[in-house]
């Protein structure tokens, strides 16, 4: 049978805020168990929650980024559950009335653009972290409780089932996280848990309407084992569906080690959890004003979207593609540092792309760096580009240059003098060296004049060859086919 996966994502976004959703402990990453854990993050008795304006102004923003509608009027409710990290046995969430609803993400794949609806987004408060290890050795056996990450602010932000495939929902996923760094509602560090996700994976066969019993994998912190974890919770459900069997609801864990999930518990409904506005809580009311701050940043900011239509727009007859405004939009770092290539290269978007997209990226990726911490800046870079253009180094040529920027600091144009490696452009020069390699290679020469292109390639190279590497290809090229068009004594005759 066909089978067809269907994905929908439910990501929690840590935002940026300095404080809690609901006290004023400190968010700061990194600090000794239980620091950051006040009163009310405890569950004390007495306290009350108050809401943190900063992260309401992030909901806004987020919400209007993606074109949702915002709710002027949202409701905080009980989700109940026991779990041991979770202090007052329930969270603080929104359910029937949440702060954004609807809205869209556009992402792109190798099969081309799409569009993925969102149902909601919502404002809650995190859980605590339970420790299984690390305690010390007289303490193997316990587990500890940490509530430092108890009432941080999270951004939940649910996508419809419109994913078909792993690759859409790495893609969706990327899309997301360049969105919410970008307006600047959350930093994006998958290690520290900032931006993690949760997989609802069902498959169905190709054409049905009905949708299959799904299962959550849950908290997936690299775009790696999102991938992985959905490849194979998909594999397992056509097998065990073939074999048979049925799909029960269940949440699981992926195993990054073994690339498996397994069941950690049955899933439960929104009704498990009974959800009630909480008492303690008044309706969040948006005011005009609030509003209005929060679409007066979002127009300062911008959207990752609305770079790549201008890039589109702007650099397509220089062969900038979806694909590359995608791409070079990752981050605002990484499409400023673009910018600042295209300015001081004085154009040329597609080879700024093509080296930022490749050497660059892969050298950033490689040594683990961000593109902020790039050795070679965007003005060097386009520097490097610019003695491609004017023919001093090939782009071969270019790549060793940049691995010397690179590695050590060092400046274009004293790269290329210290490795000698300008090329020679000189007429003269280049006619006398491709007159002795046609003279020495007459059985290329026959062949080529037979009709075989390949023996054209096997003449650039002997010539490039002669030339120790510096000789200017394009030179080369027009040389070599004005030489054997015109017939003569390199005929072989």
């Amino acid at each position: 049978m066909d089978w067809e996966m269907v994905i929908g994502l439910e990501t929690h976004a840590q935002l940026s805020t300095e404080s809690k959703m609901f006290s004023g402990a400190s968010t700061a990453f990194g600090a000794v168990p239980n620091a950051q854990a006040s009163a009310v993050d405890i569950a004390l008795p007495g306290v009350l929650p108050v809401a943190n304006r900063g992260a309401v102004e992030r909901a806004l923003r987020f919400g209007l980024a993606v074109g949702g509608t915002i709710n002027r009027r949202s409701v905080f409710a009980r989700k109940n559950y026991f779990y041991p990290d979770l202090p007052k046995g329930y969270q603080i969430s929104q359910y029937e009335l949440p702060i954004v609803q609807g809205g869209s993400l556009a992402i792109f794949t190798a099969a081309g653009e799409k569009s993925i609806r969102l149902t909601r987004a919502h404002l809650e408060e995190d859980a605590g972290k339970s420790l299984h290890e690390g305690l010390g050795q007289h303490l193997h056996d316990m587990t500890g409780i940490d509530l430092n990450r108890a009432g941080t602010p999270l951004l939940e932000i649910v996508s419809e089932p419109d994913m078909r495939s792993a690759e859409e929902a790495v893609a969706y996923a990327r899309a997301l996280h360049a969105l919410v760094r970008w307006i600047g509602i959350c930093d994006g560090n998958m290690a520290e848990g900032s931006f993690r996700c949760d997989a609802n994976v069902s498959v169905r066969p190709r054409g049905s309407g009905e949708l299959g019993t799904r299962r959550e994998i849950k908290n997936l912190n690299s775009f790696r084992f999102l991938q992985q974890a959905i490849e194979y919770e998909a594999r397992w459900q056509i097998e065990r569906l073939e074999d048979g069997g049925r799909i029960e609801q269940a949440t699981v864990l992926f195993d990054s080690t073994t690339g498996e999930t397994r069941t950690m518990r049955t899933k439960e409904d929104a009704h498990d959890y009974r959800y009630f506005p909480d008492p303690d809580l008044p309706p969040l009311e948006v005011s005009s004003e609030l509003l209005g701050a929060a679409e007066r940043q979002l127009a300062e900011l911008g959207t990752p979207r609305a770079r790549q239509l201008a890039y589109v727009r702007d650099y397509a007859q220089q062969g900038i593609t979806a694909y590359d405004a995608t791409v070079l939009t990752q981050s605002r770092e990484f499409a400023t540092y673009f910018d600042e290539a295209v300015r001081s290269l004085g154009g040329n978007a597609k080879l700024a792309a093509n080296w930022i997209t490749g050497e660059l990226a892969g050298a950033l990726n490689r040594d683990g760096l961000d593109i902020g911490q790039s050795p070679v800046s965007a003005s060097e870079l386009a520097k490097l580009l610019g003695r491609v253009l004017d023919a001093t180094i090939n782009a071969k040529q270019a790549k060793e240059v940049f691995r010397e920027m690179w590695e050590n600091g060092s400046e274009v144009d004293a790269v290329i003098e210290a490795k000698g490696l300008k090329q020679i452009t000189d007429a003269g020069e280049l006619e006398a060296i491709v007159e002795q390699v046609l003279a020495a290679n007459r059985k290329s020469v026959e062949e080529y004049r037979s009709g075989k292109e390949k023996a054209f390639n096997a003449l650039v190279g002997q010539a490039m060859k002669a030339t120790r590497g510096k000789g200017n290809p394009a030179a080369i090229n027009v040389l070599l086919k004005k030489k054997l068009a015109g017939g003569g004594p390199t005929s072989g005759g």
